[in-house]
């Protein structure tokens, strides 16, 4: 038990009774000293408490696994009275989160900020909060606290390792040739540019060839001649395992000589099998390759096959999210996805799966005329 607390309660309890069985005035005037020190202690402890403002700022608000996140906390005591001791804690739900800290001397009016840094070794989104601010007053006899909600949360994105290369998966004609078919979609081969037809889209317009020939021109556009690329990720629920990690994740703190040290996904096979997808569709996407992603989780998830920046992101952030409780089998997943494949795409399988559904999938891929690669977890 706090021992100021203790002196506190036997100054109260003599002067209690002192004053009842002998009413002298240096007992009640110790009852009433207990009595005020307790009140003016809980006001301080209190009003210090309310006095206090936080603010949690960060650089960015996405990040990869394995990457070091750094947070910026600034406290500042707008209360009257100085702040012996404040304990700052961070209850984020982000694994390993760094930033709680005992702070000592906070004058009134004075600002006291430092930044955390905490390594990423789970994908998801988490709240950057609550922070609780627990402080006391002069003699610590009462503490008061303050929690302040999230205000934000960070995206951990899966983790992302260099493919230098991948089995070549060629498209309808080989060479990269460009297919003299007209095509009624906007692709990245145009061919020329023809009068405009009622109807035709005005995005198409090439100003630069109206402008020359006094008529409304459009470009025309030829099929592309590179295969699409699918990830079919298999997230079922029975197929997948994982291990307990031994020992937590070292923080930056501990780091010895400041030396990250390698990093390593944790022991599950849905960790690895996010981290391949998301490092395929890193590298499809270097190659100006359109991808795709399905999955049957929880919520059947397509994302249709195109090529840019913003797909890979949208692919990685899908990622982050999913999660091994799918129902579906790699087969199933297969059958039900290659009826909506153009012809001659790469389809790219991923499963720990030993039964023989992965054989199956293989099987009715090829009777589609798709091109199917396993990428088999142990």
């Amino acid at each position: 038990m706090n021992p100021a607390r203790v002196l506190l309660v036997v100054l109260f309890l003599v002067g209690l009774s002192a004053t009842i069985f002998n009413g002298a005035d240096i007992y009640s005037r110790l009852l009433l000293l207990s009595l005020l020190i307790a009140l003016v202690s809980w006001a301080m402890s209190y009003l210090g408490a309310r006095g206090l403002a936080l603010q949690r700022r960060t650089r960015t608000l996405k990040a990869r696994v394995g990457d070091v996140f750094e947070e910026h906390f600034e406290i500042l005591n707008r209360g009257r009275f100085i702040t012996f001791w404040l304990e700052v804690l961070n209850e984020s739900n982000l694994p390993g989160a760094a930033g709680s800290r005992v702070l000592t001397r906070i004058a009134s009016g004075q600002t006291r900020s430092y930044t955390s840094r905490t390594w990423l070794t789970r994908r998801g989104r988490f709240d950057l909060g609550p922070t609780t601010l627990t402080t006391s007053d002069y003699f610590g006899l009462f503490q008061s606290a303050r929690k302040f909600p999230a205000q934000e949360s960070i995206t951990v994105l899966p983790a992302i390792y260099d493919v230098t290369s991948f089995p070549y998966l060629p498209g309808l004609l080989s060479g990269g040739q460009v297919i003299r078919r007209k095509s009624m979609d906007v692709t990245p081969h145009a061919s020329g540019v023809r009068e405009y037809v009622p109807g035709d889209p005005l995005k198409r317009i090439h100003w630069p060839s109206t402008a020359r020939r006094a008529r409304m021109m459009v470009k025309e556009f030829e099929q592309d001649p590179q295969s699409e690329m699918w990830i079919l990720l298999d997230v079922q629920s029975r197929v997948h395992a994982e291990r307990k990690q031994d020992a937590p994740a070292p923080t930056p703190e501990t780091w010895l000589f400041g030396r990250r040290p390698k990093f390593q996904l944790p022991p599950s096979s849905i960790e690895y099998a996010m981290s391949i997808s998301a490092s395929l569709a890193h590298y499809f996407a270097r190659q100006n390759r359109a991808v795709g992603l399905v999955a049957a989780g929880r919520a059947y998830t397509v994302i249709q096959a195109e090529r840019s920046e913003r797909q890979e992101s949208k692919i990685l952030e899908t990622l982050a999210f999913l999660s091994a409780d799918g129902r579906m089998s790699i087969a199933a997943l297969a059958a039900a996805q290659a009826r909506q494949l153009p012809s001659g795409s790469g389809v790219v399988l991923i499963t720990p799966t030993v039964y023989n559904d992965i054989l199956n999938a293989v099987d009715d891929l090829l009777r589609r005329n798709l091109r199917p690669v396993v990428i088999l977890l142990m």
